[in-house]
């Protein structure tokens, strides 16, 4: 019998963990210079609170058992799980520096999500790094979002990318004056940019007017704005589109190189609890596009999870492990093999064994890390310089049984 992981799930060996851990290294090094600190949340929560938000379908939820007619499930995301651990917290009034506001987390798991029917054998387990922010709103806010996912794109060294960034709160209103039962149809049909099927859906010509106009509401932001400008919008809408305004001048004042941006006011994240900008980091080769990262504003998410209701503003994004890994495969930045150890220390003789092991030690006991593997016998001194060649080890300690190593240097 040949034992395989189960349809979705892979193993990751020695090299493809090395080369995810360059990718979470540097993204966790732009946290840090940012002000956040790491969270780890449960892998496991219940069903109700993961589907508390009203955007996680059922059945993409790997559910494990019920208990006390509870259903539990493993998270298919992070960020309702660190709303839920923060705002329990607050509720709770324990742990004083959770009462603190703003909180900036940053988080590096795995998530997990059941393949739609008939896509048996799709992904079942994705890593995730990403970051939230709690308590804070407005503009600076929003721009510290967009301003540190650029960060983290040059720290890996990705260059070909753009962001395009939406208004969840404002699409979904200009969405409101199609009838309900044809408004997923209308979105759909502009997200794809699919003229002929708004021709084909029962509206009206007003209706079909209107919605030839969402088509162009995407592009450069400042045409995108302009046009928005003319359109009859509620105040509401009007103070969305004033956020938008302020927020591309603060960007364009503040980054360094002009941001690769794109307002495309069509853009509906997967999950239904953003409530204000929300956005996409695009990348990718010849091969294809990738979604790199994205996120959005979730300023009534928290208050789901308190227990009077209270609720804090958030925004946040994530990072696809993933879809980075297989952008930066095409350079020349991650590594090609896995570390070598510095050293290779050899008993010369069985005596020596417990001496060696000693040694041994006092190398790995160093200020700096190093790498220090024991012979475990039974090899040749030939074919103990041959592993080490093969497994690029410069330095072999030889090991009498008084203790004394003679130190060889292998050349290349």
């Amino acid at each position: 019998m040949i034992h395989q992981p189960p349809a979705g799930a892979r193993d990751l060996l020695p090299l493809d963990v090395a080369q995810k851990h360059w990718i979470e290294e540097r993204l966790q090094q732009v946290f840090h210079r940012w002000g956040y600190h790491r969270i780890i949340t449960s892998t496991l929560e219940w069903l109700d609170t993961l589907m508390a938000g009203g955007a996680i379908e059922r059945s993409t939820v790997i559910q494990l058992q019920e208990a006390e007619e509870r259903t539990l499930g493993l998270r298919p995301e992070l960020t309702a799980s660190i709303a839920r651990a923060v705002v329990s917290r607050m509720a709770s009034g324990t742990g004083k520096t959770m009462l603190s506001l703003p909180q900036r987390l940053y988080y590096n798991a795995n998530v997990f999500r059941r393949p739609s029917v008939g896509h048996h054998g799709r992904q079942l387990e994705f890593y995730q790094a990403g970051i939230e922010l709690l308590g804070a709103d407005g503009v600076l806010a929003d721009a510290e979002m967009l301003l540190l996912l650029a960060d983290c794109l040059q720290q890996l060294g990705i260059n070909q990318w753009h962001l395009v960034v939406g208004e969840a709160g404002l699409t979904r209103s200009l969405f409101s004056p199609f009838p309900d039962s044809l408004r997923p149809q209308v979105r759909q049909a502009i997200a794809h940019l699919d003229r002929i099927a708004i021709e084909t859906l029962p509206l009206s010509p007003e209706l079909k007017e209107r919605a030839t106009l969402l088509f162009d509401l995407r592009g450069r932001p400042a045409d995108v704005l302009q046009k928005l400008a003319s359109l009859d919008l509620e105040p509401s809408q009007h103070h969305s589109v004033d956020n938008l305004k302020s927020l591309m001048a603060l960007l364009e004042e503040t980054s360094p190189t002009p941001l690769p941006l794109i307002l495309d006011l069509s853009l509906i994240q997967t999950f239904d609890y953003y409530t204000g900008i929300v956005f996409e980091a695009i990348g990718g080769t010849d091969a294809g596009l990738r979604v790199l990262g994205q996120g959005g504003r979730y300023d009534q998410l928290l208050g789901l999870y308190h227990p009077q209701g209270t609720s804090y503003p958030g925004i946040g994004f994530s990072f696809n492990i993933e879809d980075l890994h297989y952008i930066l495969l095409s350079s020349a930045q991650l590594p090609c093999q896995t570390p070598a150890s510095d050293w290779l220390v050899v008993p010369e003789t069985p005596q020596a064994e417990a001496a060696a092991f000693t040694y041994a030690q006092k190398l790995r006991d160093s200020v700096h890390l190093v790498r220090v593997e024991m012979d475990l016998g039974k090899r040749s001194p030939q074919d103990v310089r041959e592993y080490a060649r093969r497994h690029h080890i410069i330095r072999i300690a030889w090991v009498n049984a008084e203790g004394t190593p003679r130190i060889e240097t292998l050349t290349a």
